[in-house]
Parts: C-alpha cells; sequence; structure tokens
C-alpha cells in the first residue's frame, strides 16, 4: 500500500480493530450472517502524518445506496444553518448571483439553507435513495460519485463547493480535489467540514474509525493533501458538531493569507504532538482499556436483570459494538427516529432495530451510541431521566474539543 495522500509507502499499522463489516449495512433478516467482514487498521505515514485505512471497501458497495439521513437530527441541521449563514455573510454577501455544489450532498439538508439565502444549489450524492429524497425535497441533485469527470459534466464553476462529512471518504481523492481547484471560480472558497483527529484522540471517540472514513486528518494532514493541489487553507475553526470538526475555509493557492485564528490552531495542534507516531501509540492503548471498562459495565449491569437498549444506530456504534463484541444478549433492541432501518438489524451483532415512536416497553438503561448529540439527547429526554432511566454515554466529548 502507499499514502493515500503522499504516496509514500514508508507506514506503519498503529490501531488494530480487528475485522469489521461495513459498519452501514443494516442487515435484513434474511442477509444475517452473510455479510463480509474486512480488515480495520489505521495505518500511519511516517512521511506525512496522515492516518489511514490499509483496506478499501469499493465506493459502489458503501455508497451506491444507503439509509443514513442528515436531515433526522436538528442539532445537524441547525450547524449547517449557521455554516451557510456564515459563508453568505463573510465571502459572499455583496454578490447577487451565486451558485454552490455541494459533494455528497445526502437528503439536501445543508442546501436547503444555502437556498433560503437565495443561492443557487446543486447536490452531487452517489445514495439512490438518498438523492431520490432531495429532487423530491426540491433540491437539484446529480445522483453520482463526485470526481473531475462529474464536475466537468455539470459544465459549470461555482463560488463554492461545499464537502461535509465526506472529505475523508474519498477513494477518488486526488481527483476530488482537482475538480475542486479546477470547479471553483476565481475568488471562490471550499468548505471543508471534516473530523478533527486531534478530537478523535482527546474523546476516545474511537467508533469514528470505520470502513467509510478512510483518512483522519489533522490541519496539518489535510493541509498537505490541499497544497498538492494548488488550494491552500486560509481560515478554520473548531465546531462541536459529531464531537470535534474542522470547518475550513479554502481557496486557490496564493489568493488569501492565512487567519490569525488558523495560524494558532497549527501552534496547539503541534504542542498537542497529535501528528507523532506515539500519540497514535498511546491512543491505541487508551481504546483497549475502553474496551474493558465497557464491556464490564454493560455485563455487569445485564447481570443485575437490567433492560439495555442503544440509543440510536449510527454507523459508528457498529464499529463499537463489533470491537467490544456486545450484541443482543446484552444490548436488546436499538432505538431509531430514522424510519428506513424499520426491521433491520446491526451488520456483524445482529442487534435488532426499534423505531423509538414504535416502542411498547422501555429499558432500565439507555446505551447511547449516538453520543455526538448528548445535548440533544439529554434535553429530549428529560422525562425518561425523571423516572430513573439511565442514560450512559460511552464517549463523553470534552467541552474544549
Amino acid at each position: 500500500m502507499i499514502c493515500r495522500v503522499c504516496d509514500s509507502k514508508n507506514l506503519e499499522l498503529v490501531i488494530d480493530l480487528g475485522h469489521q463489516p461495513w459498519c452501514n449495512h443494516f442487515l435484513r433478516k434474511d442477509e444475517l450472517g452473510k455479510e463480509p467482514f474486512y480488515p480495520l487498521h489505521v495505518l500511519f505515514c511516517r512521511d506525512c502524518h496522515t492516518s489511514q485505512l490499509d483496506f478499501t471497501v469499493k465506493k459502489e458497495i458503501m455508497f451506491g445506496d444507503h439509509t443514513y439521513l442528515s436531515g433526522v437530527t436538528r442539532s445537524l441541521s441547525e450547524h449547517f444553518r449557521e455554516v451557510a449563514a456564515q459563508v453568505n455573510g463573510e465571502f459572499f454577501r455583496e454578490k447577487k448571483e451565486k451558485a454552490i455544489l455541494d459533494i455528497g450532498s445526502n437528503d439536501g439538508t445543508q442546501l436547503k439553507h444555502y437556498q433560503a439565502l437565495g443561492w443557487e444549489v446543486l447536490g452531487v450524492e452517489s445514495s439512490k435513495t438518498t438523492a431520490k429524497i432531495a429532487n423530491d425535497a426540491g433540491v437539484p441533485t446529480l445522483n453520482a460519485f463526485f470526481n473531475l469527470e462529474t464536475l466537468r459534466g455539470t459544465g459549470k464553476k461555482f463560488d463554492a463547493i461545499n464537502a461535509s462529512g465526506v472529505f475523508f471518504h474519498l477513494e477518488e481523492l486526488h481527483s476530488v480535489c482537482e475538480a475542486i481547484r479546477e470547479g471553483l471560480k476565481d475568488g471562490g472558497v471550499f468548505v471543508v467540514q471534516f473530523l478533527y483527529m486531534k478530537s478523535i484522540m482527546e474523546n476516545l471517540a474511537f467508533d469514528q474509525i470505520y470502513h467509510e472514513h478512510l483518512l483522519y486528518y489533522t490541519l496539518e494532514t489535510v493541509e498537505t493533501l490541499l497544497e498538492r493541489h494548488g488550494l491552500s487553507m486560509f481560515d478554520a475553526y473548531l465546531a462541536p458538531i459529531h464531537g470535534g470538526s474542522i470547518i475550513g475555509f479554502v481557496t486557490h493557492a496564493g489568493k488569501r493569507q492565512p487567519s490569525e485564528r488558523l495560524l494558532a490552531m497549527r501552534r496547539a495542534e503541534q504542542d498537542a504532538g497529535c501528528n507523532t507516531i506515539a500519540a497514535y501509540r498511546e491512543f491505541s492503548g487508551r481504546i483497549k482499556r475502553m474496551k474493558e471498562e465497557n464491556v464490564a459495565y454493560l455485563k455487569g449491569r445485564r447481570a443485575a436483570g437490567k433492560r439495555i437498549f442503544g440509543f440510536g444506530a449510527p454507523v459508528k456504534g457498529n464499529t463499537m459494538l463489533n470491537y467490544f463484541g456486545i450484541g443482543p444478549d446484552v444490548i436488546e433492541c436499538l432505538v431509531e427516529k430514522n424510519e428506513l432501518r424499520r426491521g433491520l438489524y446491526s451488520p456483524g451483532m445482529h442487534i435488532p432495530i426499534a423505531i423509538e415512536s414504535e416502542l411498547k416497553a422501555l429499558p432500565d438503561v439507555y446505551y447511547v451510541l449516538a453520543w455526538n448529540f448528548k445535548k440533544e439527547i439529554l434535553a429530549n429526554n428529560r422525562a425518561l431521566l425523571e423516572k430513573g432511566i439511565e442514560f450512559y454515554f460511552p464517549v463523553n466529548p470534552r467541552e474544549s474539543a
């Protein structure tokens, strides 16, 4: 294998989560036990310091059709609204006609907020079902994988290009980067939103490692990639969404100087030492200890006769459940709002999905797999907390993260 960013062969295994199924493949009953398993290993590039998976599940398998909907969670939609308002207000307030392309636009939630601000929008979404949902909702969406060929097929250039939680998914990484460079108008802005490896380490959020996430960026490593393609980050900040995500602003190289905020973040990252192999080795040890503690907690509560339900069925939760080896003998079901998952089972561990509005009984403990929406979950479930139902968060994101 060569590094996905810099083509180096100087790679070293730092995290081993065993063999796991593709975690977004929720199963029908007739598929149980038939799902393929793949290695889930993180390698560290000693040359450019990028952490990445050593195995690629083909994009057609992972993203051709799936059940994830970004519009299900209110706090995510609110985050998208804030980003759209910021981009519009800071960079394009005086521009009357403006157009944005969203890479991996899902159900169109991000683009709806740009539409509300008067933008012409175009989504590119590989999932057939999800693209149809967006188009039916009035968000023009191409059902395609985004790359240089797709960009050229639009025949357009854009004032802004957005990538929310997809820039680390990319099998065709360098083609996409070239498409962004070519597709941005002069003075245009690429808004890149990605999970921040520094926050993943701080939060011990190892469940954010799964097959869809091929790369795990820091500022140093994402800037190495961008610079290879004539792009340059000029500003960034850390948002709390998903336990700590970078919202970065990028344009053609040489067009803007880096902000003081970005310079300070670069310094803080270097001071933290998170771009070193030693940091990854320490992280790996903490993951192993977390497994021991959580398995002991769950099995202890079950042995005490407590009913345990999973709260949410996020993709990342399947990394955790498979690594811990926790199945339906411990966690009875995973409770979901997303009705596309009705009647399905979690991959690997085969825990049944229950739709929240259809529950006939309540647990003693909710094991919260959707921990990144902790604030919203606690606010929405005060009545259950008052009844004495325990909400256990295996990951507690730091306020500073």
